[in-house]
């Protein structure tokens, strides 16, 4: 039992070092996802030899979980309790300045639209951004919510549709496909009640999957491309979606740097919207990144409608004279190059599969 205990020590380190190491094959990038999962498993391989552990062997599972813990707890302790709000909350009233956005990968193959459409009712956001969406979630829709100001329908079957539903104007508004000919994105300004402007970017790149793509470089690209454009405009922005990366991963984090936005999340947990009826295969795959002229006054997770996604909801309040109070992330030359690096050879990547 020694023996076992040894051997999944290993692994679990070499899954930790995987993670680390910068190449975009999908199976490298997918160390990063199951952190939870990893800590886990190293706090019931720590305990075990302990207790049933012997001699030299003991010894070495101990040490190596001790360094596994370590080194994944360095990642996941931002998106706890125990670390620093990076978004700070909104005081009370200033509405005209607020918007509430929700986020909900539909599933396509998932038929319970009465249970998003419920959600949506109760809960009342400004604007409705579904994922997967064809063109029967489509229908389903707009049939609940057809007669909302700005609708932007981008029904497809191929995992990537989009929908964006908006109480309030969305100026400007195009789908966009930044890297690749058949993964939209939908980009526009917001008008609030206030008058003020913000950019929004909605976004679902593809993720790096055995049966999706054997890299990560396109969706890193399209990721940061988005990042690039709202550091250089410098405006109030949001970006939201099914990003199909963790919070934690090096990827977000270089375009998080990039952009200068901020995570809502830091600081006051996970959020993990996938996968839904799985829970000990759960992490956040679902954000909503904003730039530091913004306060926080929600977070929620909503419940569960048949997709393997949570909705999330967020409401962000417009308050750019309190920009001063957040600490926005910045990206040094090398994360800058790096980030460089990746848009051009995802670009390239795409034109050459053509």
């Amino acid at each position: 039992m020694t023996y076992i205990l040894l051997a999944l020590a290993l692994v679990l380190l070499a899954v930790t070092v995987l993670g680390k190491v910068r190449l975009h094959d999908w199976w490298i990038r997918a160390c990063e996802f199951p952190r939870l999962q990893i800590v886990a498993l190293a706090v019931i391989t720590f305990v075990a030899a302990l207790l049933i552990g012997q001699g030299e062997q003991r010894v070495w599972i101990v040490a190596i979980c001790i360094v596994v813990l370590v080194l994944q707890c360095y990642r996941i302790l931002p998106w706890t309790r125990l670390w620093p709000l990076q978004v700070q909350a909104a005081e009370p009233g200033n509405e005209d300045h607020c918007v509430t956005l929700m986020v909900a990968n539909v599933l396509t193959s998932n038929r319970n639209s009465e249970g998003l459409i419920h959600q949506v009712r109760d809960q009342q956001p400004d604007l409705l951004l579904t994922l997967e969406s064809d063109q029967w979630w489509g229908d389903q829709l707009d049939v609940a919510f057809g007669d909302w100001p700005t609708i932007i329908r981008v029904p497809l079957d191929n995992l990537y549709g989009m929908h964006l539903y908006s109480r309030l104007p969305l100026e400007e508004a195009e789908v966009k496909y930044l890297i690749q000919d058949d993964i939209p994105s939908i980009h526009g300004w917001l008008r609030l009640p206030s008058g003020d402007r913000i950019r929004l970017h909605a976004v679902h790149p593809r993720p790096p999957a055995p049966s999706e793509s054997e890299e990560s470089l396109w969706r890193d690209a399209e990721l940061l491309l988005v990042g690039r454009e709202v550091e250089k405009g410098g405006y109030p922005a949001i970006v939201a979606g099914d990003l199909n990366d963790v919070a934690w991963s090096r990827t977000t984090r270089l375009f998080c740097h990039v952009s200068s936005m901020l995570d809502p999340r830091r600081g006051r947990g996970m959020f993990s919207t996938f996968h839904a009826e799985r829970w000990y295969l759960r992490w956040p795959l679902d954000h909503v990144f904003i730039t530091e002229h913004f306060t926080l006054k929600r977070l929620c997770r909503l419940s569960a409608f048949g997709s393997d996604h949570f909705p999330i909801l967020v409401t962000l309040c417009f308050r750019p004279s309190r920009k001063d109070e957040h600490e926005a992330p910045e990206a040094d030359g090398d994360e800058v190059q790096e980030a460089k690096e990746n848009i051009r050879e995802g670009k390239a990547r795409e034109q050459d599969d053509k």
